[in-house]
């Protein structure tokens, strides 16, 4: 599932970067819908990304990256240093 989610998300930022409307959409509707199913069995920061459609910082933390920038929101390192 996780691979499923790696590809469609890898397809939306091709989409993005082509300016292609409609793959856009349908890859959209496909993370979507990975995401609603699976939601449960996903890590909180991955759903987090997800639902705030960070989708280049989900498709980071799926490639295992640590270093992944802190957002408007703060994140656990502007949460740490409060």
């Amino acid at each position: 599932m996780l691979a499923q989610l790696k590809d469609h998300l890898t397809l939306l930022m091709k989409a993005i970067k082509d300016g292609d409307g409609p793959g856009i959409i349908a890859a959209m509707g496909q993370v979507e819908a990975v995401l609603e199913a699976n939601r449960a069995g996903l890590h909180p920061q991955l759903v987090h990304f997800l639902e705030q459609r960070s989708y280049a910082k989900a498709l980071l933390f799926l490639g295992g990256a640590e270093d992944i920038p802190v957002g408007r929101c703060g994140g656990r390192a502007g949460k740490e240093a409060q």
